[in-house]
This record gives C-alpha cells, structure tokens and sequence, in this order.
C-alpha cells in the first residue's frame, strides 16, 4: 500500500472462488434475519440461539443482520421475506483471540460477503469498542467473558465458578466479566456483580450513576434465574459493607477478603464514556486506486465532504479519525478493490499509527448507512420520495419519518400524525395566541398587535405562543437579530426563561436566529415577518421611506420581508421587491419570481393602504429607476435549486460535558425508551438541534447545553450552519414536531418504570435470607485442591490471618498441601477427605493446627 507517495506493503487476500461455507446457505434469502457464528477450530459453527449477547475475549464471531430498510435489528427481529434488505455483516474480535481465528473472522466474512452479491455493510468490531450499531442488536446488552474454544472454558460446567462482573451502560450495557475476583479489580465509580451459587451480590460504588446500579439489578436477576432461580440478591453500598448481615458478610468476604480492600482502584480502570463519541473537525478524504498492482491512497480534501467528491469509478477511504475509517467502494470500482477494501483499512489504520481498536466499515456505493452519510454536509438518497416542510401529507414511514407528496396543507394532520408535524416543524398551523415583546433595557417590553410581525436586526424579541388543538403546546422563542448586542442577546435568552418558569417549565425555548426563522414561526405572523434594518427605537415600528424590501417564500410558512439597500444592485430575477415610497409604492417582479411571492407582497404593502404600481422585469420606467437611485447592474442568474436547510436522517446523542470537553454517544435505531430520564439529550435532525431535558438530568449540563449544542454544530464533519435552530425540550412537555421522530409515543411510558431505588426495594423484599451453610459453600466455591497454590506446613499454620500467603483461604489451609503432606498429616489421600462429614474434617484439621 502507498500512502501518499509512501509505500506500505499489505497482504491481501485471495480472491473468491465462488466457493461459499455451507453454514451460509442456511441463511433465509430475501427475507429479515439475524445470525451469529464462532470461529471455532479455524470453522465457521452456527451459534446456538440461547448464547447470543455472549462473546467469550479468546474467540471470534461473524453477526449477520439483515433487515428492511431503516428497521432496526438485533434478537426481536422476525424472519420474513422483503423486497429491499438492509444488510451488515460485523465480525468481532476478542483480545485473546489468535491471529489465525481472527484472519478466518474476517475472510470468512469477504466470503459471506461475496455470496450476498457484495451488498453487505461490513464491520470490523473489537472487544470493548463495539459500535453503538452493534450493541443496538442486544436490547438486554452484551456480556464480554473470559475463555474461548481454544481454552475449552466457554461452555456450561456442572462445577459453579464465581464471577466478578463490571457493569457499564445506561441502556444497552456492557457487562465484562474480570479476569479474576478480586477487590483489585474493582472501583468506586461502577456496579460490580459478585455472582456466587447461593448469592449474587450487587457492589454499588460510590460515584456510579443511577441507571447503571438500574442496569446492575436487572442483570443479576438474568443470573439467578440462568442457575435456576434460587439465589439470593443482595445490594452492597460502598463504605457500607458492615452493614450486611453476618451470614451475608461472611458469603461476601469470603471471596473479597476484607483485608484486601485497599487494593481497590482509586479512578475508573475506562471511563463510562470510553465508547462515546468524541466530536472532532478533522475528516479527510483518500482516492484508492491499483492501477499498476499495488495500492495507492491519494488524499483528495478535508472535509467539509460532499456525495459529489465521491466518483462511482473509483474507491476511498474516509478518516474520521479515532471514530472511525471507512472504505467506500464504487459500483465500478475493480473486484480486487472491494475484496481487499477491509483490509486495506486496517493496513491504512496502522500506517496513521490509529489505535487497533478504531472502528473499521466499509459501504458500497448506493448501500451507505446513516452513520456514513451524516458525515457528508450534503447527500441525497436515490429513489427517495423528495420531502419539503411546506404542504405534506403522510404516505409511508420509515424510522418514524414519513414520506410526503405536496397536497394543500392540512392543519389537523399536525395533530393525528405527529410524523408529518416533526417533518414540517409545525405542532399547528400558526393560528394560536401569541405575545410579542421586544429586549429594552434587559426587559421585555410589548409589542402593539398591529406591529406584530415586524423585526430590526438589530434588535432581539421574545415570543410565547400557545398552540390550537386537542393538547396544548406553549412556545417560547427567542429570536436575535444579526447585528444585535451580545448584552441583547443574552438578556433574550435569560427572559425566555423567565417566561417558561411563568408557566411551570411546561414551554418548549426555541432560539432563533435571523434569517433562519423555522416555518412554524415564521407561519404565526400570516405571510407578514418583515425584518427591517436599523433598530425600532431609531425607527420606531418602520423605518424612514423610502425603503426597498425583497420578498421570499411560497406559502405562510415559508414568506419573509428583507429590507435590503436601497439601490439597484440590490434587485434579484429570482425574487419579488417592494419600494415603498413617501408617495407611491411599486411591486417589482424579477423574471424567475413566483405568483405565490407576488401575492404576499401584495399583502405587506396593503397593510399600509397605499395604491401599489406593478413593475415587470424589462418592463421599468424611469420613476422607478429614479426612485432606487439610477440604474444599476444586479443580479440576473436563473436561481440554482438549492435546499434552504440540511435534510438529513434524524440521529439521537445523550450529550455530557462531566470531563470537560464535549462528549457525544450516539444512540442507533433509537426510540422513546432511550430517552433517560437523568440525561440531557440531543436529536439532530438537520434543519433543527431539539435539546431534551429528563426530569433528573443534570441542572449544571442544562445550564450549558445551549453551549454545548452549538460546539456539537461547529466540530459536526460535516460542516454545519452555526445558526441551526435549536429548541429546548422539557420531559412530559413534548411537542409533536419532536415526538414523530420516535415513531409511537407513549406518554405514560416513565410513571411505568421502575427507578433504581423502587426496583432494590422490591427485590429487597422478595430475596430469600442466606442460610448459614451458604458460608461454606461461598468458602468452597470455585476452589480446587488441584490449582490451589502449595505451601508448607509450617507456613499454613501460622494463626495471624495478615501473615499468610494472599490466595491461602484461612477456613480451607488444607488446600494447599502438597499431596505427600497431606497423606502424611491426615493419613488419606484428599478425595477420600472431602468425603467425610463436615465436623470429622475440622476435629481433623483442628489436630494439625489448619483451623
């Protein structure tokens, strides 16, 4: 491989044969479906479906999802036939898995691939760095364990060995079983499962969070029911061991001496966030090409990315840096290229010295994913039905989005379909009371209702609008005007809060910024918004005539007034202008303006009852020419069919800054339940940033969230509109323009769940009470006479607990006798020992000072 003129050998991987591995005839064509296999002895076995969610570090793995188009897939997903498919292949690697089970992961992959006609999304995955897609599949979460085939310790033993689980995750957790029980491994910033035969024990650190002990308990109840359902669930508070009863801390502390907790970390081994996005700017763009035989990667730009750099002849890799590298393979591209695409990135990783661990994908042209496509500032799916935020009607959904065709515009579809209110942003249409008031002196002051409507630019305003239909929705939107003062701005803001605590917190704050006027504000002021330059204490409600005016927008919710200069050159072919006089008015239409525009302007002008003089483009007199100053060139090209905002598929992120810096974890094929309660959320669905507030999030990140909302917009890769409009959104308190987004909502859907505290307490009084033989056992579990380290006997009779050796057990020192010791002191061999009734052992070891 050459990288930018430096060459950089590779292996590559021998190209397919059209021999395919029988497993992977098995798999149900055309149609829905989730599949894993192991590696198992350089094979690829089918997996059997009770261990799904189950990855042992020593092994290998090929998932296979294949689903309709935006569905989302995992366990639940039901095998049925599709005309469209949606596939993934992921295979995944344990850190203790050998080089030649991971080559056969990701051959065997190429393969799958090859005999799916090279549709697959493919996906290299690492153990602890999974991606969000990936952890999506497993609703209940993953277990990472210890062993594999090759170690024979991944099957289900008749002999019970304890475990030590870390827990990590608020929705779909990771659940990591630690190489050993041990207090070393452990720290006070996570839940921690001790997983005996008689208890499972719940270790609540100090400084984890809330959904995690939430998740911690959910889990132990899958690992007493997994061993038969007998267990007793016992909740440990850090600092609090004490306080547990004597049979439970005899149980506990035999397997965590006490004496050995120090050893505990004092910070967390990885952060919860170790998986969470970290937003950066920097995306670059690489040509593959192999010409002469040998690869070469060309960098091609920086980002911001657009579909239009990407030529189907050729292949690329995209740097997202430590997110992620991706290989795109164009439809033309050669058949040696998309073979050795995977390869080729890992070999590019490598080269830019990136962590083993960094997210490799490759995509197909025509097949790219969401999580592809956000990275470009503008990409269009072929074959997608166009979608607008003016005049729709639902028709079909996916993700909860609906497509549209342009009908007259429905109100009370707003109402019945909140797909169609998220994708217009409209929770009405417009025709609900509002209050207008205008930033003087740090304080609100009203604006009469017949000046409702207008806007200087260098002013800001607040207005509260109380929605029509069957809920009521109130708004609150702080609109700041281009050339205002950061004083003005910030005095905006701090009274929309003021305005939302009138009402309980029950609004939704909008912030705005001029000339990015979402439709649903700009629809309550009825095709009048007028925004004006100078400001209104200048000018008072208008300005001085004349002034000239450019019209835009096709439909209330799209219509504005601009003052512009008032000269010629500020005339447009594309637009509409009104030049309003001391004593007359005239309405110019440029050539590519609209009937629609033609008509608003109509409207602004007669609310002053002045006699309008229509002037067609190539059609002006002098009067008009003298009234804009002379005759000037201005601006004549046909209008390019641009979007006016970033149509692009919705993404949800839980949002924190407890690090100091911006971390962002995406939430894939999200719903409502991955709205937690104690998080502050952020879903970006392109036009519009909605900031969702739990009610148990974080007051400090609630605080900063504006903050952090607008550095997530400036480092997005794909390079985005820093006055993107964003809302803040309250739980309990959603509007339909955020609710259709997640498909059905249910608004009783968190007074039905259970929170941590609830869910300990009902355990708490269900879980039968430990009996005192649950000690030996808890003694005895896991402990074999076999692997237990010898010692002498002049060593294991030592009385002070401190002095012996750390992994002798105090109450079993005949363990770790040799066997000629051990013949030698109780006359018998041990399997004959461990025969003997409980008291005959310790009237025995008693006699030979071991108890």
């Amino acid at each position: 491989m050459i990288i930018n003129g430096m060459n950089y050998y590779s292996n590559t991987l021998p190209t397919m044969s059209g021999i395919v591995d029988p497993v992977f005839k098995q798999i149900p064509k055309g149609s829905t479906c989730f599949l894993i296999w192991r590696i198992e002895k350089l094979q690829v076995v089918p997996l059997p479906k009770d261990q799904y969610g189950n990855f042992y570090n020593g092994d290998a793995y090929i998932v296979y999802s294949a689903t309709e188009p935006g569905q989302a897939g995992g366990l639940n997903l039901k095998v049925k036939e599709a005309r469209a498919l949606e596939q993934h292949i992921h295979f995944w690697l344990g850190n203790d898995v050998s080089q030649d089970e991971a080559g056969v992961a990701a051959y065997k992959s190429v393969e799958l691939d090859d005999f799916l006609g090279g549709a697959p999304i493919q996906h290299r995955e690492t153990e602890g760095f999974e991606s969000q897609r990936f952890r999506s599949y497993f609703p209940n979460g993953i277990r990472l364990l210890q062993g594999g085939v090759a170690s024979g310790f991944n099957h289900v033993s008749k002999v019970f060995t304890p475990r030590l689980y870390a827990i990590k995750g608020k929705r779909r957790p990771v659940v990591r079983q630690l190489p050993k029980v041990s207090w070393s491994e452990m720290n006070s910033g996570d839940v921690f499962i001790l997983q005996l035969k008689e208890a499972v024990f719940i270790w609540e650190g100090q400084n984890a969070n809330s959904n995690e002990k939430l998740q911690a308990a959910k889990v132990a109840q899958q690992l007493k029911a997994e061993e038969g359902g007998n267990a007793t669930i016992v909740f440990v508070e850090d600092g609090k061991e004490d306080e547990l009863t004597d049979v439970e801390k005899k149980v506990f502390y035999a397997k965590l001496p006490e004496k050995e907790r120090k050893t505990m970390k004092n910070v967390t081994e990885f952060s919860d966030d170790q998986q969470d996005a970290k937003v950066t700017t920097i995306i670059k763009l690489y040509r593959c090409s192999d010409d002469d035989g040998t690869l070469r990667v060309t960098e091609v730009k920086n980002g911001p990315l657009l579909q239009s750099d990407l030529n189907s002849g050729d292949s690329y890799i995209v740097d997202n840096g430590d997110q992620g590298v991706w290989a795109w393979i164009g439809k033309k591209a050669s058949p040696k290229e998309r073979i050795e695409a995977m390869r080729n990135a890992q070999g590019f990783i490598r080269k830019k010295n990136y962590p083993s661990t960094t997210p490799v994908t490759r995509v197909i042209d025509g097949g790219e994913p969401e999580e592809f496509r956000s990275l470009f500032a503008k990409w269009k799916v072929l074959n997608e039905t166009p979608t607008t935020y003016t005049r729709q009607n639902s028709v079909g959904a996916g993700r909860g989005i609906a497509k549209v065709a342009h009908t007259v515009f429905d109100p009370t579809l707003l109402h019945t379909q909140p797909q169609v209110a998220a994708k217009s942003r409209m929770i009405d249409d417009g025709t609900g009371s509002k209050e207008v008031f205008k930033i003087h002196n740090f304080e609100l002051v009203e604006v009469p209702r017949d000046r409702q409507g207008t806007f200087f630019e260098h002013d800001c305003y607040v207005v509260r609008y109380t929605s029509t239909g069957p809920t009521e929705h109130i708004l609150v939107y702080f609109w700041l005007g281009a050339k205002a003062t950061n004083e003005d701005r910030g005095a905006a803001a701090l009274q929309a809060v003021k305005l939302d605590d009138d009402v309980d917190g029950r609004a939704v704050q909008v912030r705005v910024v001029q000339g990015k006027e979402p439709p649903h504000f700009v629809a309550m002021f009825e095709g009048l918004l007028t925004i004006y330059l100078g400001d209104a204490d200048d000018s008072g409600y208008e300005p001085v005539k004349p002034y000239l005016l450019q019209i835009r927008g096709n439909s209330p919710q799209e219509a504005r007034a601009t003052q512009v200069q008032l000269r010629a050159a500020s005339l447009n072919s594309n637009d509409t202008f009104l030049l309003i006089g001391r004593e007359s008015t005239f309405l110019w239409c440029g050539k590519g303006s609209t009937g629609d525009e033609r008509e608003l302007a109509k409207k602004i002008a007669t609310k002053d009852r002045v006699e309008i003089t229509t002037v067609s483009e190539g059609q002006e007199k002098s009067d008009f020419w003298d009234a804009l100053g002379g005759k000037e060139e201005y601006a004549s090209d046909k209008r390019l069919a641009t979007d006016d905002f970033r149509d692009a598929p919705p993404r949800l992120f839980q949002i924190s800054n407890a690090t100091g810096n911006l971390r962002a974890e995406e939430i894939v094929n999200f719903d409502q339940p991955d709205l937690v309660e104690d998080d502050v959320m952020l879903l970006d669905v392109g036009h519009t940033v909605f900031l969702w507030y739990g009610n148990e999030s974080n007051k400090e990140e609630q605080k900063g969230s504006i903050q952090l909302a607008q550095n997530y917009l400036r480092t997005d890769p794909a390079g985005r509109d820093l006055d993107t409009s964003i809302l803040v959104v309250k739980q309990g308190f959603e509007p339909p323009t955020f609710t259709g987004f997640f498909g059905v909502w249910d608004r009783s859907i968190w007074s039905n769940n259970k929170s941590f505290s609830e869910l300990k307490a009902e355990l708490q009084a269900i879980q039968p009470i430990l009996s005192a033989t649950a000690i030996e056992n808890a003694q005895m579990n896991g402990v074999d006479y076999k692997s237990s380290t010898k010692y002498s006997l002049e060593v294991l009779v030592e009385k002070d607990v401190d002095k012996l050796p750390g992994d002798v057990n105090p109450a079993h020192k005949e363990l770790h006798l040799n066997e000629e010791d051990f013949h030698s002191i109780f006359k018998q061999d041990y399997k004959t020992f461990s025969g003997l009734p409980q008291w005959k052992k310790q009237q025995l070891k008693k006699s030979a000072g071991l108890f």
